[in-house]
């Protein structure tokens, strides 16, 4: 009988709306960048499910407050504050080796501020913190509220790749602290939540076999793409050129390039002489005396739309060699129509077959010989382009996504009720 009224009372709970107070390290308008498409599109699935959400988030760089009406209207309310997450004082940056915990993530007085301003004698059902950043802030939500961290990456496992790949025994035991400090603190964050997503099954097996104490609830809700937005044909593909959609001010996308332009890109234009290379993005900032640019290359620069330049490019390169958790890249050239050669690093967490949706390369020999082989059969381009649109229709939909997130966030406060 009690196990009947505590179904009875889990059905109901997911039935009526929720209010949510989401905060969010990157205010997701204009979306140009991953992680604002991501809190863009679940914030889309709480709205369509009927949630009732009051986003507080931080605004820098690109963020234009002005002119988000799609945001507005996913949300009751909006709060932003003009502030840059990553940028701290001198003294917090020359001391940060020594801190126990990341930087980025001890809390800004602000948002300190607009979090009990927002739950002042007011009841959220949940509080959703995007990422580490945000997580201390969803935690001063008052009791009985529960908590969930929308994670985009397992910042452990990525510093634990870092130490892996260093040489010298100075800078990995260097990297191997930072990894520590970073393992030992999302053990201890992690647990403070009712529920953990990440993008990845990697990251969350990562996350389960290896933090210590650790073995809460934790889902995968994975990168997506708006495959109505994203669509074959926005743009006529042109023989010879490729794409790289992915700003320079990321350090893995730098890398990336760096890579591409210096071992790669040279034995591609040996044999495709008139092969030519866009790269899409923010440059502000950037030293690109480190890139081995020539009049071939192409930077854009920031673009209102980045489709034209993808859906245009006979390939698209994604020579990926770090980071954690999924690239949306990806999945937006092959909605668009535009087949991949990347790294297997590049396709992590997608379930994506070699030479069937992509064409796969680790190596500098290996990728310039797969992008050599797309860029002169056409026949091969178009079977990769209708495989992959195909893929990404069938898992990897934003709809699908959003709707999947609410769901989650539904049946977690349902547990908390019925417990």
């Amino acid at each position: 009988m009690a196990g009947d009224c505590r179904a009875v009372r889990v059905c109901l709970h997911r039935g009526r709306a929720l209010k949510v107070l989401f905060f969010a390290t990157w205010f997701p308008h204009p979306l140009d960048n991953g992680s604002k498409i991501r809190v863009y599109h679940l914030l889309r699935g709480l709205a369509a499910a009927g949630h009732r959400i009051s986003l507080l988030s931080f605004a820098f760089d690109t963020a234009d407050v002005d002119n988000a009406q799609e945001v507005r209207e996913l949300c009751a309310d909006a709060q932003t504050i003009q502030r840059n997450p990553f940028q701290r004082s001198t003294l917090e940056q020359r001391l940060r080796f020594f801190s126990p915990t990341p930087i980025v993530s001890r809390p800004v007085r602000e948002m300190v501020q607009a979090a009990r301003g927002a739950t002042a004698g007011v009841r959220f059902d949940a509080a959703i913190a995007s990422t580490f950043v945000t997580a201390p802030y969803a935690l001063m939500a008052p009791a009985g509220t529960v908590r969930i961290l929308e994670e985009h990456n397992a910042m452990s496992r990525w510093a634990w790749d870092r130490v892996t790949a260093q040489k010298g025994l100075t800078r990995r035991m260097y990297r191997w602290l930072s990894w520590y400090k970073e393992h030992l603190y999302e053990s201890r964050l992690f647990r403070r939540f009712a529920l953990c997503t990440m993008v990845s099954e990697q990251d969350r097996e990562y996350c389960l076999d290896h933090l210590p104490g650790y073995r809460g609830p934790m889902a995968v809700v994975p990168n997506g793409v708006d495959c109505l937005r994203n669509r074959p044909g926005l743009a006529e593909p042109v023989p010879g050129s490729l794409v790289f959609n992915g700003s320079l001010t990321y350090r893995v996308n730098y890398e990336a390039m760096r890579f591409f332009l210096a071992d790669v890109y040279p034995r591609v234009r040996l044999q495709v002489p008139n092969a030519t290379l866009t790269i899409t993005g923010s440059t502000a900032g950037v030293d690109l005396s480190g890139l081995r640019l020539d009049e071939s290359v192409r930077l854009t620069g920031l673009v209102d739309d980045v489709r034209p330049y993808v859906a245009g490019a006979w390939a698209c390169v994604t020579p990926i060699l770090q980071g954690g958790g999924t690239r949306l890249k990806v999945l937006e050239a092959m909605a668009l129509g535009t087949p991949v050669v990347g790294t297997s690093k590049a396709v992590e967490g997608y379930n994506l077959v070699p030479d069937e949706h992509f064409l796969l390369a680790d190596d500098a020999g290996e990728f310039a010989r797969q992008t050599v082989c797309l860029l002169r059969e056409p026949e091969l381009r178009a079977r990769l382009a209708r495989a992959g649109r195909a893929f990404v229709e069938a898992g990897y939909d934003w709809r699908t996504i959003g709707r999947r997130f609410a769901e989650l966030c539904e049946a977690t406060v349902a547990e908390a009720a019925a417990r």
